[in-house]
This record gives C-alpha cells, sequence and structure tokens, in this order.
C-alpha cells in the first residue's frame, strides 16, 4: 500500500501533469514538474520535462541546472556537466551570476570525481 507522501507527491504530478498544453503551460510550470518528478525518482521522465522547459525557455537558468541534476542522479556524468556548462552560459547572459556560480561548484565537483572529466 502506498504511503500517504507517495499519494500526495502522486497527487501533486498528476495536477501539475493538468495544466501542461493548457494556457499555463511554460518553462516554469516544466520545471516544477520536473523537479517534482525528480523528487520521486523519476530522473528519466524529469529530464525531458526540463528539456520541455528548456524549448520554452532557453534562458532559463534554473532549468539547466535542474537538468543537470537530473542527469547526474540518471548517470549521465557528461551530459550533466554539458547541461551545466550552457547553464552557465545561459545564466551569465541574464546576469543571474548565483545560478552561474553553483553550476561552477557542480562542474568542480564532478571533475574532482574523476579528474579525466577537468575540463570545463
Amino acid at each position: 500500500m502506498p504511503s500517504p507522501t507517495d499519494a500526495a507527491l502522486a497527487a501533486r504530478i498528476a495536477t501539475l501533469r493538468a495544466q501542461c498544453d493548457g494556457p499555463r503551460d511554460g518553462a516554469l510550470l516544466r520545471c516544477m514538474l520536473g523537479q517534482t518528478l525528480a523528487g520521486a525518482g523519476a530522473h528519466a521522465t524529469a529530464i525531458v520535462e526540463f528539456e520541455h522547459a528548456l524549448r520554452f525557455d532557453a534562458r532559463y537558468s534554473a532549468a539547466w541546472k535542474f537538468l543537470g541534476r537530473a542527469l547526474l542522479d540518471a548517470g549521465r556524468r557528461d551530459d550533466a556537466a554539458d547541461a551545466w556548462r550552457q547553464g552557465i552560459a545561459a545564466a551569465e547572459m541574464q546576469g543571474d551570476v548565483q545560478a552561474a556560480k553553483e553550476m561552477r561548484v557542480f562542474l568542480k565537483r564532478i571533475a574532482r570525481a574523476d579528474p579525466q572529466d577537468a575540463s570545463d
């Protein structure tokens, strides 16, 4: 039997999905859905939603940040690093200094974990 937390998470996902392809659909909605899916451990589906968010707005630095995290959690380190590099560029174009700084830290962490991957 699913726990109350699982049921609440499933209800939240259903509520967010119901808004997709409607008048409120956009980068923020898709990013929220991606975050909720990632929190539920559905990394592959979360990746799809973060990518969808970026089709709405490729400059949305938070979506890049979360996409990188979901890719890393899915075992796709190289793709995560690439997402964060693109996210840094997007954040810098938007003047989002904090997001760029965070993604640089994430890149450094995976580079330390694998020195072969140190290209930044």
